[in-house]
């Protein structure tokens, strides 16, 4: 692996979808899916703050479970996107400073670069950011001109796949059943081109929906939504109904989504906290300090899963890895109550920092 694919601010994904067809070879593969890697990763920490930031989800079930269900549906899509690329001998890279993504700063590999992806609680500016990350190419609703799509991206993965079925060896696959959180949640084995193709179609279709429909057709629950479209409906405060039938033409004109009270997470800076123009408690360096560990930790354990060469080992330590996820919560939703000292009324909040182990 060069040290530009794993070079987190790089425009390694748009060099590579600029590089001719007949260049698109096994290094070509394992780079391209090294950069989905960390693409999918760039999108959890600020769908979680999102999410943490909600004070109540009895209250606002809609916007609750429908971010709730997204941060799963990421969660498995990475887990995907690791079997590709260890299925034709490669190992994902995600315990790294160069790889975790930096906030705020734009998602890897140039694609949407006109798009700064940062930190902080539920807002109509947060949202209307998550949905520029999930953009189809063509969307039914809201149509603009986009740049180099995450979808673009996957259908130049699977092109080169259909090409090169020949690598795909089934080697260190990781196996996790998330089948309660929808039809396309669980990470399986990918031995052959069929598995990939439906692993792709997953991610490109829980995400952006098909050119048809604004549906996920591997949803949690019946009628949900692609994530775009999701997060437009919490947006536009309003759910997506049809409005037209000939032609076919959808609008935000259904049932009322109400925006839920929130704890008033202000943005983190650029390398934290520590490094912004406000003074930093104690209590927010110690909080900070043991999120990013079982972070990192986190990081640490679902990398070396993949690295394992028994499926009794990977398990083992993919539940490691969930047993640091649920240690992230407490300190961030502690750290989104302490005020901010500026009297803008905002608070604190997860940095998402990758920490080195200790020796």
């Amino acid at each position: 692996m060069t040290a530009t694919a794993l070079n987190y601010e790089s425009n390694r994904i748009t060099e590579l979808m600029e590089a001719p067809t007949e260049e698109h070879d096994e290094q070509w593969l394992k780079e391209a899916l090294q950069q989905a890697v960390m693409l999918e990763l760039a999108t959890l920490p600020p769908y979680l703050c999102g999410l943490w930031s909600i004070k109540d989800p009895s209250q606002s079930p809609d916007a609750f479970g429908t971010i709730q269900e997204i941060v799963f549906d990421e969660m498995s899509h990475m887990g995907l996107v690791c079997n590709m690329l260890t299925t034709i001998g490669g190992t994902p890279v995600l315990a790294d400073g160069n790889v975790v993504p930096k906030y705020p700063g734009p998602l890897p590999g140039g694609v949407r670069p006109e798009l700064t992806v940062s930190l902080s609680g539920l807002t109509k500016q947060s949202l209307e950011m998550y949905s520029q990350i999930e953009k189809p190419d063509d969307p039914v609703v809201e149509d603009t001109e986009v740049h180099t799509s995450i979808g673009a991206f996957y259908t130049a993965i699977l092109d080169a796949f259909q090409v090169h079925q020949n690598l795909i060896s089934g080697t260190r696959q990781v196996i996790k059943d998330m089948s309660h959180h929808g039809q396309g949640n669980d990470v399986f084995k990918l031995t052959s081109f069929g598995d990939v193709e439906k692993a792709v179609k997953i991610i490109k279709e829980q995400g952006e929906g098909t050119v048809a429909s604004p549906e996920n057709p591997f949803p949690g629950q019946p009628g949900e939504l692609a994530h775009f479209y999701s997060f437009r409906e919490i947006f536009h405060g309003r759910k997506l109904i049809v409005v037209s039938e000939d032609p076919k033409k959808f609008d935000f004109q259904g049932a009322e989504i109400p925006m839920p009270e929130v704890f008033p997470m202000g943005t983190v800076p650029a390398g934290g906290w520590e490094l912004g123009a406000l003074e930093v408690p104690d209590e927010v360096r110690q909080l900070t300090d043991t999120f990013n560990h079982h972070y990192s930790s986190m990081l640490r354990f679902i990398e070396q899963a993949w690295q394992a060469e028994t499926s009794g080992a990977a398990t083992q330590l993919l539940n490691k890895a969930v047993g640091q996820m649920f240690q992230l919560q407490a300190p961030a939703q502690q750290l989104m109550q302490i005020p901010l000292p500026d009297g803008s009324g905002r608070t604190y909040g997860p940095e998402f920092r990758y920490i080195e182990a200790e020796a």
